[in-house]
């Protein structure tokens, strides 16, 4: 298994491909380290994908893809980490914005101890009103939202640890929140500020019209991270309205036939088909409960076996312990 991977989706980047890739080899010659870099070409229509693989040619380091039409910055992304061999991954943006120098402190980070670094373009160098003033805005509400407070969700310059990254689900947009999305797992996080540069080739793939599915991704986020936490209180929320509908036609048909002696037969039976969905989704809050708590119940006996077996496999020989962290 190799230390690290470099994963860079590319869309339309033919003049910052050469460019890019240069400063990525630089980096890594003064990293002491089995690395891989891996370009996604995410359906370029200008010659990305020859540029990319007329370096591949000339470095077995370099790993591309190519996706058959456009499906968006992380689908690419994901494509990249699915395929990555390294310990720790690091995804960059592939328009020299991000800068590959930087890379060094990412790992001096991770050799702390910490799961995720997240970078912060402190002194960015987009457009206030187009992406700077949306950006801010977006991060704020991200951390309101998920409880993950981090200054800057958009930077596509990100360090993790192979062994959390693989397990989180990648789709749409969610790339920006997979510090949110891995937090289920209690990952050690840390923020690190980083370079910005100003765009220097092309034109930007981001806009005010991402703002929507943005929105989208985040509800998705925020309904995934508290359900996984308290199903039951999820399930409990959603039964409430159900139930004080329920409660007050129960008292109208009350009222009217206390009143005139009418029993609305209808009404009844709205009451006691929302009634009984209430008491379905408190059933059903219960059950994933149960199913949340003995799947909590397994990991904690699986860590535990595999603490185990380090722990006596750490009296084996060299060749006996690289064979097992092979078959783990």
């Amino acid at each position: 298994m190799l230390d690290l991977s470099i994963v860079v989706p590319l869309y339309n980047e033919e003049e910052s491909v050469t460019p890019l890739y240069r400063s990525i080899r630089a980096t890594l010659e003064s990293v002491e380290c089995d690395a891989e870099i891996i370009f996604v070409d995410d359906g370029s229509r200008d010659a990305t994908f020859s540029i990319a693989e007329k370096l591949a040619a000339t470095d077995p380091r370099l790993r591309v893809i190519k996706f058959r039409r456009n499906y968006g910055q992380t689908p690419a992304m994901a494509a990249g980490i699915d395929i990555s061999r390294g310990k720790i991954i690091v995804t960059m943006d592939g328009d020299l914005q991000n800068d590959p120098a930087d890379i060094p402190s990412f790992l001096q980070k991770m050799e702390e101890g910490y799961d995720i670094v997240v970078g912060w373009r402190f002194n960015r160098k987009d457009r206030l009103i187009s992406r700077r003033l949306p950006s801010r805005v977006a991060n704020w509400l991200i951390g309101k939202v998920t409880g993950v407070s981090i200054k800057d969700d958009g930077c596509s310059l990100k360090a993790f640890r192979a062994d959390i990254i693989k397990r989180v689900p990648l789709y749409s947009e969610m790339h920006r929140f997979i510090p949110a999305m891995a937090s289920i797992t209690g990952p050690r996080l840390v923020e690190i500020k980083v370079r910005h540069h100003a765009r220097q080739f092309g034109k930007s793939k981001y806009g005010l019209s991402r703002v929507y599915k943005v929105l989208l991704d985040l509800l998705t986020i925020r309904m995934i991270v508290g359900f996984s936490a308290r199903p039951l209180a999820w399930f409990a929320t959603l039964a409430v309205p159900f139930f004080l509908l329920s409660s007050l036609m129960v008292l109208w048909v009350v009222w009217k036939f206390l009143a005139d002696g009418y029993l609305s037969l209808t009404v009844s039976g709205a009451a006691l088909f929302y009634a009984t969905m209430s008491v379905f989704l408190i059933f059903s809050g219960a059950v994933g409960e149960l199913i949340n708590h003995t799947a909590e119940q397994n990991v904690s006996r699986f860590s535990l076996l595999t603490a185990t077996e380090v722990t006596v496999d750490n009296t084996a020989s060299p060749i006996d312990r690289t064979q097992v962290r092979k078959n783990e």
